[in-house]
């Protein structure tokens, strides 16, 4: 499916000075960042959303703490309590002509697309500070439910530059490059559900960026 809407513009945020937000409002400000709305109708929405639902999910686990974010992957998962990267089971059926768009939005072959991430944020679900692992190379997010607001911020100096995205119902974003490996996004936490599929490429090991865990 192709979308005729321009791609959503990231607005980068400076630290202490309107001005600065002025200069740079609307510029192409995050390199590798790109987002396509209505990437699905409505009604796929609703049937995605019924699908996810009716999968078990499990609370997303880091070193013995459990956050609030419920989870599934498929094809690769990686186990952030004992730190090993290992296969899953196989990309479900209903996912793979989602898969098939969000690989030509992204300019990828669909079969690079092995890994897949279903994630339900109930209220008071967020996600902190990351990148997501050097296991991975293309990061391509459906988001479902409700609106959000993708934050990134990037060390200069003693501050951050910091920039926002937002992440419309239907909509697509792609995480490559530099908004891939220099910046890291989280999302706050909201008072609403929301639902996301993300789907993955794997990386060269010995070509990742090893300083982005």
């Amino acid at each position: 499916m192709t979308c005729s809407m321009p791609p959503s513009r990231p607005h980068l945020l400076g630290m202490s000075t309107t001005a600065f937000q002025n200069d740079l409002f609307g510029a192409a400000i995050l390199p590798g960042l790109s987002q396509r709305d209505e990437m699905i109708t409505p009604e796929e929405e609703a049937e995605l959303i019924r699908r996810i639902d009716g999968i078990e999910l499990m609370p997303f686990s880091y070193r013995g703490f459990e956050g609030k974010r419920l989870t599934a992957s498929f094809g690769w998962k990686y186990d952030f309590n004992t730190a090993k990267f290992q296969s899953a089971e196989s990309i479900p059926d209903f996912l793979l002509s989602l898969r098939a768009r969000a690989a030509a939005f992204a300019g990828l072959p669909e079969d690079e697309l092995v890994q897949a991430l279903l994630i339900r944020y109930d209220p008071g679900a967020g996600i902190g500070w990351h990148r997501d692992r050097p296991v991975f190379q293309h990061v391509v997010g459906v988001s479902l439910g409700s609106e959000a607001v993708m934050r990134f911020r990037k060390r200069a100096g003693t501050r951050f530059l910091r920039a926002e995205a937002p992440l419309r119902p239907r909509a697509a974003y792609h995480l490559s490059g530099e908004a891939r490996w220099e910046w890291e996004h989280s999302i706050a936490e909201r008072a609403v559900t929301r639902w996301s599929i993300t789907f993955r490429s794997l990386s060269a090991q010995n070509e990742a960026p090893r300083s982005h865990d």
